[in-house]
Order: C-alpha cells, then structure tokens, then sequence
C-alpha cells in the first residue's frame, strides 16, 4: 500500500504568487463583441447588442454573460452595473437558431446548461449593484438576467415573461428560482407552467420588479438610482447585498442543479423541436408529448 503513496519530500508544489495589495484590475472590454460598455466615472452601462433580433440570445452572447460579471466583480473601476439592451428591446430570450443548432446535441446542450448556471451564480456572487433598464420584451433567460438584478426599472408597456415551457422547454435558467421568491408560488406557477406575459405595470404591481416608468423618465430615473448608489457607502452597500443574497443563494444552489439537469433533458426532447420550428414559421407548436 506504501507505494500508492508520494512523500511530502516528492511532491513539488510551486509556491504561491503573492497578493499585492493596492494592486489594480481592470476590465478589458476587447474581450467582448456581443455586450458593449460604457462608463460615467465608476457607473458602467452594458448593453446587450443585438437590436436587430431584439437583443435574443446567441452562442456569442451566452458566453461573454457567462464570464461578464465575473469580469466586472474584479474590476476596480466599477462600483455600480446597468444593464441594458440597445434599441426597443431589453432581450428577447434564445435565439431559434441558434437553439435549433443544438437540439440533439447533449455535448452542446450540457455546455450551454453550464454556462446558464455561471450566469445565476455570477450575478448572485457580485456585490456590486446591478440595476436593470427594461424597453420592450424581457424573455426568457433575458427575463432571468433582469430578474437577478438588484433594480428593475420598466416602461409600463414592457413584456416580461418566461415561456420555457412553451418551447418544450424546463425553466432552468433562472425562472424557478426567482419567480416564486418575488412574487410568491401561486402566482409564479401561473406564469412558468403557462409561459404567459406580463406588462411591466402589473410586474411592478405584483413586486417583480421595482418600478414601472414612463419611456421619457426611464433612462433619468435609473441614472438617480445609480448615482445615488455610486455616492453612498460603497461597502456598506455591497456587503448588505452580499448579506441578502445568501439566504436566496441557499435556494438557488438547492434549485439550480435540478432545473438545469431537467433543461438539458428537455432540450434533447422532440417536443422542443416541434416548437422551435414551429415558431420560425409563425405558427402554434403540436406537441406530442415526448
């Protein structure tokens, strides 16, 4: 049994790099093409840019948001995060063909599903605050992204909604976990296991998200907030969200795992297929339950 084991005087470990204190980071916004950024001293706007498919989600965008708050958490230039869509539309969930590409494929699915749970636990870990500024559709994972911030700002006519299961799909990026804690099991089952729509009035009624705003005082109003913010107590800040955050991590490390798992199950199903190109040509899915 001796020789199935290494003497501390065999093993080499390289010592450590030693922590710098003082030591600066900063983001290196070349690394990415899909989101675009801009700061106002230490408030940093990402946009999601794709304006021409509203914003829906590619293999592009699915991985620069799998490492973007990541980025962020180590960028000393940021103290505050809004997030944003160009043009009309905040996000408009995954795009058909890129999802369309992937079914069949667990290799391609799993990895997606991985960097679904990256996302959520990104935005969950990044003390840092994060106000969402809604025009137009929120759905799907763009709907998960908004709801994991910490401000959600919305004209009144905005549509958030989670349709998972009207693509044949588990909501197992975000939606289990959040839905039920904002507004409560009942209602949240209303919406994930019918995939309806919500205008950003009633969201703001039911406490979805912060508040509903007229499309001419959105973009002032979400400035307030994140100046407001920015001219606070920086720690104090940060470290209240990291304390409100850890009883919802608990939740949604208890959540995650088997909805993602479930998700990737589904997406290798026919039923999401029959949706997907269902709904590239604009008509209603048949489902047949497999």
């Amino acid at each position: 049994m001796d020789g199935l084991f290494l003497s501390a005087d065999t093993v080499r470990v390289p010592a450590a790099e030693p922590y710098l204190f003082g030591e600066t980071t900063h983001m290196n916004f070349k690394d990415y093409s899909a989101l675009q950024f801009s700061r106002e001293g230490k408030i940093l706007t990402v946009t999601i840019n794709r304006p021409e498919v509203k914003n829906a989600i590619n293999a592009t965008l699915h991985e620069e948001f799998a490492r973007v708050f990541t980025d962020i958490d180590m960028d000393d230039q940021t103290d505050v995060v809004i997030l944003t869509g160009a043009g009309k539309a905040f996000c408009a969930g995954g795009d058909l063909d890129w999802l369309l590409s992937m079914h069949g494929d667990p290799v391609r699915t799993a990895a997606g599903i991985r960097n679904d749970r990256r996302v959520q636990n990104s935005m969950l870990d990044l003390e840092k605050p994060i106000i969402a500024k809604l025009r137009g559709p929120a759905i799907g994972l763009g709907c998960s992204l908004a709801l994991f911030c910490d401000f959600v700002y919305a004209t009144p006519d905005a549509v958030l909604a989670d349709p998972h299961v009207s693509v044949g799909l588990v909501a197992g990026d975000g939606g289990a976990v959040l839905w039920p804690q904002l507004i409560g099991y009942m209602r949240a089952k209303s919406y994930l296991l019918t995939g309806d729509k919500i205008t950003g009035t009633d969201a703001a009624q039911l406490g979805l998200i912060t508040k509903a705003v007229p499309e001419e005082e959105l973009d002032a109003v979400v400035q307030a907030m994140a100046t407001r913010l920015v001219n606070g107590a920086t720690h104090s800040i940060k470290w209240t969200k990291a304390s409100i955050n850890a009883g919802l991590k608990v939740i949604a490390n208890s959540i995650i795992d088997r909805a993602a798992a479930y998700e990737n199950v589904t997406q290798l199903l026919q039923d999401h297929k029959i949706a997907l190109e269902a709904f590239q040509k604009r008509e209603a899915p048949k489902f047949i339950g497999g």
